[in-house]
């Protein structure tokens, strides 16, 4: 099954990254109009942008292999569609930025349900070596990828660049079919239970260990009727009154994050989830709409819970939106200052071997404080940004740059490995969504104001402050008050929940801070971060 899941993950990043050169390429043979070109890859950008909160829903409303796999689907078809339109001689810009964004579309609803199937494939402790291996594929794919859509292009045509890249979507979809997950095992066992019970189940309580529901939850034909809103902890003597409304209109108790809840069809308590099939036709009688929005706000509610992630997201976007500098002044500056284009291509190969290198030594380093670790390595961005400041060889500049990227390869396997064993299963691809958001929007973002702002204070000027902004950024993360206990045992499998066990809070506190809180005007618990 992992295997299957790592061929598949190659052959779709591979072909994510054939697109862009492809596409441009196309373009380009169509008009000579950079304006146009740079239409056609702004309409790959917006739609992914605006759709990824959507995509995040989807992807924990529905099971990860399936999305995934519909997601390749559709960008295999769009490619399909470019390839055929290009063979076919009729270079039509305005059908190129339909269907590019056609596929960047798929991308925004199949990039958040990756995580999650991770974590329905791969065993705990063997989740860092497999994103590691997967940041391998990653990397190396989009080393090769503008040379093989290059080389096609340059032998054949765009349009077989962009056939082949439907071919390799339509293998990675084949991975996927028939994949079973852990998901969907679960699934399976509570469509079995539904089944056996048959009749039996037109009155039915919940029954959880270490939790009394009064009189309890009852089943009816219709739905779910609440006939009592107080819930206590057995040991506790805590008591949440109010803290249940109507099941037709959410089925809540002091929401999921406070010891004790009912979220969809879930029961959680302590930490601990127990399925409650019997709630989900109250549930699913909500309006579309308004669900998407309870969603929504529960998964910026889990984010706002762990501000030790939105510090890490913030300068992850930081550091995005100052390698967008660096990728519009260095290669400027080295081409024209430091022996032209031959020095820029070393410097960019460098980087490149850095962050293979340093994806490959994650899982295999006695990493102690991963979100440490991960951390400086994002802020050794300052090295390249400050050798760009002060002119020197381009062999220094290169090291600089090789460090850098060396740390983003640390950074990735570590990043998503954590966050996976962090984050709820049932928020991961919302909350992976919204940090996926932010990198995406924070380097073109980079790339768009280099220019203007290097012509307003210089090249050195924005290049030291832009060094400085991304350490500081990524360095603030570690010292932040609520942040996890990183330390671990000095193995590669350590990282994980035990890694961050310190940071875990007894859910017993939750519920008492919970009952002393009011509920908001839309009927939601109100958390500030903790």
């Amino acid at each position: 099954m992992m295997s299957r899941l790592l061929i598949g993950r190659c052959l779709s990043a591979l072909a994510t990254a054939l697109i862009p050169t492809t596409l441009t390429l196309a373009v380009l043979r169509a008009t000579d109009d950079g304006g146009a070109l740079g239409v056609v890859l702004a309409s790959e950008l917006v739609p992914m942008l605006l759709l990824l909160p959507v995509g995040g829903v989807l992807a924990d409303r529905l099971r990860p292999e399936r999305v995934a796999l519909f997601a390749d689907l559709a960008r295999g078809l769009s490619q399909a569609a470019i390839a055929v339109e290009l063979l076919l001689g009729l270079y039509r810009l305005v059908d190129l930025a339909l269907l590019s964004a056609l596929a960047e579309a798929a991308i925004a609803f199949g990039s958040p349900a990756v995580p999650r199937l991770v974590v329905a494939v791969v065993p705990g402790p063997a989740r860092l070596r497999v994103n590691a291996r997967i940041g391998v594929v990653t990397s190396l794919s989009s080393v090769a990828a503008p040379a093989i859509a290059g080389t096609v292009t340059v032998v054949a045509g765009p349009g077989w660049a962009a056939g082949l890249t439907a071919v390799l979507f339509a293998g990675s979809a084949l991975t996927l079919g028939g994949m079973r997950t852990s998901i969907a095992r679960r699934a399976e066992g509570h469509h079995g239970a539904e089944k056996a019970a048959g009749a039996q189940s037109a009155e039915a309580g919940v029954a959880v260990q270490g939790v009394e529901n009064g009189p309890g939850v009852r089943r009816a034909e219709e739905g779910v009727e609440v006939r009592s809103a107080e819930a206590s902890v057995v040991g506790q003597g805590t008591e949440n009154g109010a803290g249940v409304r109507r099941a037709e209109e959410d089925v809540v108790v002091q929401g999921p994050e406070d010891g004790v809840g009912v979220r969809g069809v879930e029961i959680e308590v302590a930490g601990r989830r127990v399925e409650s099939p019997g709630l989900e036709r109250a549930v699913e009688e909500r309006g579309t709409f308004s669900a998407f929005g309870r969603d929504l706000r529960r998964g910026w509610r889990e984010i706002r819970q762990r501000p030790w992630f939105l510090a890490c997201v913030f300068g992850h976007g930081v550091w995005h939106f100052v390698a967008g500098l660096f990728l519009t002044l260095a290669p400027v500056t080295v081409v024209q200052d430091l022996g032209g284009e031959t020095n820029w291509m070393v410097i960019v190969q460098s980087g490149t071997v850095g962050m293979v290198l340093g994806v490959f030594a994650a899982p295999r380093l006695p990493i102690r404080r991963p979100l440490a670790v991960m951390q400086v390595g994002a802020a050794a961005y300052l090295l390249p940004m400050a050798a760009l400041a002060v002119p020197g060889p381009v062999a220094v500049l290169a090291v600089a740059y090789f460090a850098a990227m060396f740390g983003l390869g640390v950074l990735i396997p570590l990043w998503e490995t954590v966050v996976a064993e962090e984050i709820p299963e049932r928020a991961l691809g919302r909350v992976r969504s919204f940090d996926t958001l932010i990198s995406f929007a924070s380097r073109p973002f980079g790339l768009a104001v280099a220019a203007p702002l290097a012509g307003l204070t210089g090249v050195t000027a924005l290049a030291l402050v832009g060094g400085v902004l991304v350490a500081a950024a990524n360095l603030m993360a570690i010292t932040w008050s609520a942040t996890p206990s990183t330390r671990t045992a000095a193995t590669p499998a350590g990282v994980g929940r035990a890694a961050l066990s310190r940071w875990a809070r007894p859910a017993t506190a939750h519920i008492r801070r919970a009952s002393m809180r009011g509920q908001n005007e839309d009927g939601e618990r109100s958390h500030a971060p903790s």
